[in-house]
């Protein structure tokens, strides 16, 4: 499986933003976004379908943003509001033009309280 590369984590105050991107060696069809944190089940944060339809956990929605370039095989994660509970491990999972499953490590997001 193709390893993505995801980026933008990092420590910022509640209240601060944070803008996560994933980098795909081939053009995105469908990307989501999930979080994992030690002890808790993996979540999903928000998806995007190849047509730009979005959605979002209840917890994501207002505050959260996914998108997608097809000009340079990027998706992102805008990130407002950012609250202590939203500390995590952020992971980018994608399928691209060949609907291949790709994933990446994560890219740790920390909130402090």
């Amino acid at each position: 499986q193709v390893q993505l590369v995801e980026s933008g984590g990092g420590l910022v105050q509640p209240g601060g933003s944070l803008r996560l991107s994933c980098a795909a060696p081939r053009p995105i069809f469908i990307v989501v976004w999930y979080r994992q944190t030690p002890g808790k089940q993996r979540e999903l944060v928000a998806q995007m379908a190849h047509g730009g339809l979005a959605s979002y956990a209840d917890f994501a929605k207002g505050r959260f943003t996914i998108s997608k370039d097809n000009a340079t095989n990027m998706a992102y994660l805008q990130m407002n509001s950012l609250k202590p509970e939203d500390t995590a491990v952020y992971i980018c999972e994608i399928y691209n033009d060949l609907l291949k499953k790709s994933s990446g490590q994560g890219t740790q997001v920390t909130v402090p309280s």
